[in-house]
């Protein structure tokens, strides 16, 4: 094929290009008409990814898949019922009528309150709609695990107060974003005995099942680095089930190969060695795997040539200007649905995550060696802090951006005397700590 692979470094001047206004012919025939905006965790840095009529299209299918699946497992979901789902609104949906009447119709959380730029009064307002309507809620959820433990956890936090404006059929004086007041207050009446129900839940334990006692699922991201917190949520969710629209590590994906055309550069499997599997994002860690691994000549396969067990770099080419584009993902083939292949994601980052605590944060054991004749070791607690803010100066886009919101906690560096892998080799290297150090500070975005 006469088309080169291409990654996003590649096209990037012309998706800049067509967001500052140029004409969308520069990369592809149709017009683009958004962006979505990646998270980050491929590439270091968030992309823009156009979108397109045919886009939208391939959108809606998705949805309908999706639907028809849920109807599957929970059955009809009645139109009077609602979803509390924590939402964060994009560009796009400000001018989406279509949008807000969805929202309106079948979410809890009013409009006022998603576009609310202040997160505190947003996230308040949403709880409080959402208790207050509790009895029509048959699912709970927000787009990735860790932020579904955020609302938890501000929950806990100010479920009193909730209750408190329950009772009352008052919103408390500090939500002065008059769009979020309006809207809440036109829903509120005193209800004691809501407020009760609610208070006696949480004074125990905060379950989502108990909260919203019609809910049926709990709907939330849990792949990749969400996986970490499935524990901990489903420990809140008090065995409802935990709906992904992208499911665990473990889970295997069947392509549609009706989306985007999709080949596959074939990886050593040797080469995905454990010295490559434990690096962090670093930009090194993103050049091409064919050259890693001398592929450089491997020519790529399409779907219907990958072989059960190998593992292949995937590459895409779609309807929105991506052609023969380096994802940067590494799949393997683990089996086939009919004859369509299904494929897991491979893992290329590594680390020990400490979840006792909400937020998490990323654990590190690092071994140091004594100076010679010297048979202690001396920690210096200001280099060892400052080699922890070095670490998460380098780690991804998206880390640092949790790291600013609190999403997640600063990387910890222990010291031991060794560093393996397992659980029970964890639990040693814990026993024989010697020093514990924290990133003082929020690395530059």
């Amino acid at each position: 094929m006469n088309v080169p692979i291409v990654t996003y470094e590649d096209i990037k001047p012309y998706i800049d290009r067509i967001a500052n206004e140029e004409p969308s012919n520069i990369l592809l025939a149709e017009s683009v008409l958004e962006f979505f905006r990646s998270s980050g965790t491929s590439g270091g840095q968030p992309k823009l990814i156009p979108v397109n009529a045919e886009t939208l299209k391939l959108l809606a299918v998705s949805s309908a898949l999706l639907t028809a699946v849920m109807k599957k497992h929970f059955g009809n979901l009645d139109h009077a019922v609602k979803s509390l789902e924590f939402q964060a609104a994009t560009t796009s949906m400000y001018k989406n009528n279509d949008y807000r009447n969805i929202i309106s119709k079948h979410h809890t959380s009013p409009i006022e309150a998603i576009f609310c730029s202040d997160t505190n009064q947003s996230m308040y307002c949403q709880l409080l709609a959402g208790l207050i309507q509790r009895d029509k809620v048959v699912m709970v959820g927000l787009q990735f695990a860790t932020a579904l433990l955020r609302a938890i956890k501000f929950l806990e936090g100010y479920w009193k107060e909730l209750c408190s404006n329950i009772r009352s059929g008052q919103i408390s004086d500090w939500i002065t974003d008059s769009g979020c007041k309006n809207a809440v207050s036109s829903i509120m009446k005193p209800n004691p005995q809501l407020a009760d129900s609610i208070h006696k839940i949480c004074s125990y334990i905060t379950i989502i099942k108990k909260l919203w006692r019609n809910g049926k699922f709990i709907r939330a991201i849990t792949t990749g680095v969400m996986s970490q917190y499935v524990e901990t949520l489903e420990f809140y969710i008090g065995g409802l089930p935990l709906v992904s629209n992208t499911g665990p590590s473990h889970v295997s994906y069947t392509f549609l190969p009706t989306t985007v055309y999709f080949e596959f550069i074939p990886v050593n499997n040797n080469s995905l060695s454990l010295s490559q599997e434990v690096q962090f994002n670093y930009a090194s860690q993103h050049e091409p795997l064919e050259k890693k691994n001398n592929n450089e000549n491997i020519e790529p396969i399409d779907l219907v040539h990958v072989k059960l067990g190998q593992y292949y770099e995937l590459l895409v080419t779609s309807y929105a200007g991506l052609y023969r584009y380096k994802v940067g993902d590494v799949l393997k083939v683990t089996g086939f649905h009919n004859n369509t292949p299904q494929f897991q994601f491979v893992g290329r980052q590594t680390c020990y995550t400490d979840t006792c605590s909400i937020p998490g944060h990323y654990v590190l054991f690092w071994e140091l060696k004594a100076k010679q004749g010297n048979d202690s070791i001396e920690l210096d607690q200001k280099i060892m802090e400052e080699c922890c803010y070095r670490m998460e100066e380098a780690l991804y886009y998206i880390y640092r951006s949790c790291r600013k919101q609190n999403a997640i906690a600063a990387l910890e560096i222990r010291v031991t005397p060794s560093c393996i892998k397992s659980k029970e080799a964890i639990n040693i290297l814990e026993s024989k700590v010697i020093g514990k150090f924290f990133s003082p500070k929020i690395p530059m975005s």
